[in-house]
């Protein structure tokens, strides 16, 4: 096989623009809804911790703020991964970050528990 073929084989699986930045703004918007959903927790803990006259312990502010930044490093990964690649493979890298995202935040919570999340 020639490297021209190659060459031609490699420009028909990649993705049309149109389409990875489409695909990337609907997984986008469900990444950062997984965000928006960690900046409300680490806001009700900071006030739960406000009314019962307490703070949030060093683990607790660790694991919050880690529930902020592991949506938006695992959506970075999977369009840095996917970008150059078929549209199903990039659907498939954003729905398994999701889910690795989702498990994660689970593990987390059930791990730790909103109660030794407050000092």
């Amino acid at each position: 096989m020639s490297a021209a073929a190659d060459s031609e084989t490699t420009r028909r699986s990649r993705t049309p623009a149109w389409l990875s930045v489409t695909l990337a703004i609907i997984f986008g918007l469900l990444f950062a809804y997984d965000a928006w959903e960690a900046v409300g927790n680490l806001v009700g803990m900071s006030q739960l911790a406000g009314q019962l006259e307490t703070t949030l312990s060093a683990p607790g502010w660790i694991v919050l703020l880690l529930g902020i930044v592991l949506p938006v490093a695992l959506f970075t990964a999977a369009y840095l991964l996917g970008r150059r690649r078929g549209a199903l493979q990039q659907v498939v890298g954003y729905v398994v970050g999701l889910g690795v995202s989702a498990i994660l935040t689970l593990d987390i919570l059930a791990l730790f528990g909103p109660g030794s999340l407050i000092a």
